[in-house]
C-alpha cells in the first residue's frame, strides 16, 4: 500500500541518502502540497516557493518522523502551516491602505459549490481532529479506497467509511455556519474534482534537488520561510499540548467555558493576511474581532464597496464606519473606548458603513453624532507645484512615518493629513484638491515650525491658519447615557450663534417646546457669545435631576424666553 511505500522510501532516504527514493516521494505528493499552497496564496509562483520549502522541511525532519506517520497527512499540515507563515511574512511588508492584486486561483468553469468553499476548505479541515483530517486527505486528495484508508489508519473498511461520513458532516456544518448551505454529496464532488491541481512539470525536479541539499542553495526568502514554518510547527505542537492539558484540568465543570474561550479566538480566513479580494470569496458578514497575536500588519481598504481592515484601533474602525469623512483629530471621545488592535470585515451586498456602525454599537456600545465647533485649525493648500518631495505615484506601495521624516509611496494625502495633525497637535483640513496617489518624501527637525517649513520647501504644500466651524464626530457609550436636555447643538458658521440642530423625542428639550433653529443666548445666566461649542455643552450637561436655565429665542418668535429644564439621562 502507498502508506507503507511512503515509509519505506523515507527510510531509504534516511538510512542511505537515496535521492531516487526522495524524488519518488516528491513526485507522489507534490501536486497535493502545491494545491494547498495555491489555495492559500492564489499565486502560482508563491505556491512553488512554499512547495519547495515544505519538502526541504521534510528532508530536515525525516529522521524525526516515526514509522507510524501518515506522510500524506503530515505533508498537508506542513503545507498549511508553511503557507500561513508565508502570508504573515508578506503582510509585514505593508503598513497602511493597500490592495493586493491576487491572481485568481480558481478556474472559471468550477462549480458554484467549489467557488464558495475553496477559500474556507483548509480552515475547515484544520478544525477536524487529526484522524478525521487524514481520512479525508487520503480519500479525496489521494483517491485511496476505503479498504486502504482503513488499513492505513489501523481500522476496518466500515470504520473508515463512517469516519469519512462524519468528517464530511463536520465540514458541512462548518460551511453552513459561514453561510454556505450545501449537501455532503455536493461537497464530496467539489473536493474530489477540484482540490488537487497539477504542479508545474519542472517543479518536482527543482524541489528534489533543493530538498536533498537540505535547502543549502535556497534563496534568502525561502530560507526565511523554512525557519518561520519550523517555528510555527513547533508552536502549534506545543499549543495543542497546552490546550489538551487545559481541557483535562477544567473537565470538572468548566470545560464549556474553556471551549468557548478557545473557539472565540480561532482565526478567520479573512484575518490571515490582508487581501481585500477575499471580501468577494467569504460569506457576507459584518464582523469585528481582536487581531491575531501574530498580526503585525496595519492596513485597511475596500474592494467594490466591501471593506476590510487588520490591525486597526477602535477609532480607526469608527473612521471607516463613517466613510473616512473625519480624521483622527476630528474624533472626540467623552467616553473610554476599548484599547488594542482589531480586524474587521463588512462585505454585505450594500450598506457596509451603516452595518459597521451598527456592529460597533452592538459589540462595544459605541455610537457617534456630529457636533460643529468654531476652532483654530490648519488648512493644507498647494503653494507651489513640481516640488521634489511630492510627485505623482510611480513607485511601489510603501510607507514610513518617523518623528523626523515622512515617506509614503503610492498613497493618497489622507495619511499625510493624519501625520501632520498628530505632530502639530491640531486639526488639519485638506483643501489641496489633489486626488489620486502620490509619492511623498520629506524630513524635518522635530520642531513644529521646522515641520511646516520642510513641508513647504520639500513638497510645495503649505499650512495656513484658519478659524471656522469644523465638524467633529463625538463618540459615546450607549450604556453610559449622556445627562443633559436632549438637544443637538452647533455654532452657526455665519452668525456665530449657538443653535439647536436636533431634538430627541420625549427629551426635556422636546417637552419644553424647543425646536430646531432655536438660538441659545445664555446658560444659567452665562452668555455664550464668546464660548466655543465644547464649553457650551459642558455648561448644559450636569447631574441627572438638576435644573438648567436657558435664555432662548425660538424660531418665529422675536422675544427671548427663559426656559427651565431638568437634566436627565438621554439614551442616544
Amino acid at each position: 500500500m502507498q502508506a507503507l511505500d511512503d515509509i519505506a522510501l523515507l527510510q531509504q532516504y534516511v538510512d542511505h541518502g537515496s535521492e531516487q527514493a526522495f524524488a519518488t516521494l516528491v513526485t507522489r505528493h507534490i501536486d497535493r502540497v502545491y494545491s494547498v499552497a495555491r489555495r492559500h496564496t492564489g499565486d502560482p509562483h508563491q505556491a512553488e516557493e512554499i512547495t519547495q520549502a515544505v519538502f526541504v522541511i521534510l528532508a530536515k525532519k525525516s529522521r524525526c518522523l516515526g514509522k507510524q506517520v501518515i506522510l500524506a497527512g503530515w505533508l498537508y499540515q506542513t503545507a498549511r502551516l508553511t503557507a500561513l507563515t508565508f502570508i504573515r511574512g508578506e503582510i509585514r511588508r505593508v503598513r497602511r491602505e493597500q490592495e493586493v492584486c491576487m491572481q485568481n486561483a480558481f478556474n472559471e468553469n468550477e462549480s458554484e459549490v467549489w467557488t464558495q468553499i475553496a477559500p474556507l476548505l483548509d480552515t475547515a479541515m484544520a478544525r477536524l481532529n487529526e484522524t478525521d483530517r487524514y481520512a479525508l486527505i487520503l480519500r479525496f486528495f489521494y483517491g485511496m479506497s476505503m479498504n486502504d484508508i482503513g488499513a492505513t489508519l489501523g481500522a476496518s473498511e466500515d470504520s473508515a467509511r463512517m469516519r469519512i461520513h462524519r468528517a464530511l458532516e463536520k465540514l458541512q456544518n462548518y460551511f453552513s455556519k459561514q453561510g454556505i448551505h450545501s449537501t455532503t454529496a455536493a461537497i464530496t464532488g467539489a473536493v474530489s474534482n477540484h482540490s488537487v491541481q497539477a504542479a508545474p512539470v519542472v517543479l518536482a525536479a527543482t524541489t528534489t534537488a533543493l530538498a536533498v541539499a537540505k535547502g543549502a542553495s535556497a534563496s534568502a526568502s525561502t530560507t526565511t520561510l523554512i525557519h518561520g514554518a519550523l517555528k510555527l510547527m513547533a508552536w502549534t505542537k506545543a499549543k495543542t499540548a497546552i490546550v489538551a492539558g487545559a481541557i483535562v484540568l477544567l473537565a470538572a465543570g468548566t470545560t464549556t467555558v474553556a471551549v468557548k474561550e478557545i473557539a472565540a479566538h480561532r482565526p478567520q480566513i479573512w484575518q490571515q493576511g490582508f487581501n481585500v479580494l477575499i471580501t468577494d470569496k467569504v460569506p457576507p458578514q459584518v464582523t469585528i474581532l481582536p487581531s491575531l497575536p501574530s498580526q503585525s500588519n496595519h492596513a485597511a481598504g475596500s474592494h467594490n464597496g466591501k471593506m476590510l481592515g487588520v490591525g486597526q484601533s477602535i477609532p480607526e474602525i469608527i473612521m471607516a464606519a463613517h466613510g473616512y469623512q473625519f480624521h483622527l483629530a476630528q474624533l472626540s471621545f467623552p467616553t473610554t473606548v476599548p484599547q488594542g488592535k482589531y480586524d474587521y470585515i463588512a462585505n454585505l451586498p450594500t450598506g457596509q458603513a451603516e452595518a459597521l456602525r451598527a456592529e460597533l454599537k452592538r459589540q462595544f456600545n459605541l455610537v457617534a453624532h456630529l457636533e460643529t465647533n468654531v476652532v483654530d485649525y490648519l488648512v493644507l493648500k498647494v503653494r507651489s507645484r513640481n516640488a521634489p518631495g511630492l510627485k505623482r505615484a510611480s513607485l511601489p506601495f510603501s510607507g514610513s512615518e518617523q518623528d523626523d521624516s515622512y515617506s509614503a509611496h503610492h498613497q493618497t494625502l489622507w495619511s499625510l493629513v493624519d501625520y501632520l495633525a498628530e505632530h502639530l497637535g491640531t486639526v488639519v483640513i485638506d483643501r489641496t484638491g489633489l486626488a489620486g496617489n502620490f509619492d511623498i518624501d520629506f524630513s524635518w527637525d522635530k520642531t513644529p515650525e521646522g515641520l511646516k517649513t520642510a513641508l513647504l520647501e520639500q513638497t510645495g504644500l503649505e499650512l495656513v491658519p484658519a478659524k471656522e466651524p469644523v465638524e467633529f464626530l463625538v463618540v459615546e457609550d450607549v450604556n453610559h447615557p449622556v445627562v443633559g436636555i436632549g438637544a443637538a447643538l452647533a455654532i452657526d458658521g455665519q452668525t456665530q450663534q449657538l443653535k439647536i440642530t436636533g431634538v430627541y423625542p420625549g427629551s426635556p428639550a422636546a417637552q419644553a417646546g424647543l425646536s430646531v433653529g432655536s438660538v441659545i443666548r445664555s446658560i444659567d445666566g452665562v452668555p455664550v457669545a464668546d464660548k466655543n461649542l465644547s464649553e457650551c455643552v459642558r455648561l448644559i450637561r450636569g447631574q441627572a435631576g438638576t435644573k438648567v436655565q436657558l435664555e432662548v429665542i425660538i424660531p418665529n418668535e422675536r422675544k427671548t424666553n427663559l426656559v427651565e429644564l431638568i437634566r436627565r439621562k438621554i439614551q442616544l
